[in-house]
């Protein structure tokens, strides 16, 4: 089954995320686990969990995709967002617990001038602190573009940190187009090779969801600026060719593109349409 979605709003809890999902016409969403700014989060409302727990079986609904907030930090050189960082995480991981089984995702971090070795080994050893045997949730590095000083900004970086955590077993790869163009992976003309190498580098067992998004940019430009499907650099054959790619069947694909809801529906409509047609 094909799962397709966008990143919704969590401020009305997750049966009103799950009912708006339907609504656009997805089977799946992601969602911010607090203000993407950073901040508190909002309180958890048990029976909302258990109404939405039953409507998300009912209406067959994927994997879920979680977003940590891009403020969070796991390498940064001052010890005061480093510290709130893994407070952040270890937090937002034991509210995870209440929808079980499903996916929480975040950006590794910018080293901030530290160099990509020790922000790597900053990442692993937060990483070592939060994770624990009992979890359900697979935790989620990102495939980022390369802008600044990003931790991920290539396969080999999110390798490093892998290997680096005792854990492993709960660690998984979010694989945003958008970004893995832009940090100079051309899915467009040889989708299989980059999953090739990404198989070599991490192994496709891990790749466990989608961003899936245009980009603004060419390929290997380190910006990092996503486009509505079709209207970007990568294009709508390339994006169809990835949607379709049997290497990536059945994993969540999220929408991060620069829409309102009726474009997010009218998104939603065209890929399911090209799913049906094999």
């Amino acid at each position: 089954m094909f799962y397709i979605g966008n990143h919704l709003s969590a401020s009305k809890g997750y049966l009103a995320m799950g009912k708006q999902a339907v609504k656009l016409g997805g089977n799946v969403f992601a969602f911010f686990t607090r203000n993407p700014r950073g901040g508190k989060a909002k309180e958890i409302n048990e029976a909302d969990v258990t109404d939405f727990l039953a409507f998300a079986k009912e209406h067959g609904f994927g994997t879920l995709v979680a977003h940590a907030p891009y403020t969070m930090n796991l390498c940064a050189a001052k010890d005061s967002v480093r510290e709130f960082s893994v407070e952040m995480i270890e937090d937002d991981l034991r509210r995870m617990e209440y929808t079980p089984g499903n996916y929480y995702n975040f950006h590794p971090g910018s080293h901030v001038g530290q160099g990509a070795e020790k922000g790597i080994e900053m990442i692993a050893d937060a990483l070592n602190h939060v994770l624990s045997k009992e979890q359900t949730t697979i935790v989620l590095l990102e495939t980022m573009a390369g802008k600044g000083s990003e931790i991920g900004r290539n396969f080999e970086e999110l390798r490093e940190i892998i290997d680096r955590v005792e854990l492993s077993e709960k660690l998984g790869v979010c694989f945003d187009t958008c970004h893995v163009w832009d940090g100079g992976y051309d899915i467009v003309n040889d989708l299989d090779g980059v999953l090739n190498e990404f198989d070599k580098v991490i192994g496709l067992e891990r790749l466990c969801a989608v961003h899936f998004n245009d980009s603004m940019n060419g390929c290997g430009s380190h910006k990092d600026r996503h486009q509505k499907i079709g209207e970007g650099s990568i294009g709508m054959e390339a994006m169809k060719r990835v949607a379709l790619h049997p290497s990536l069947a059945g994993k969540p694909f999220i929408l991060e593109t620069p829409n309102e809801d009726e474009g997010y529906a009218k998104e939603i409509a065209m890929i399911k349409e090209w799913t049906e047609e094999i």
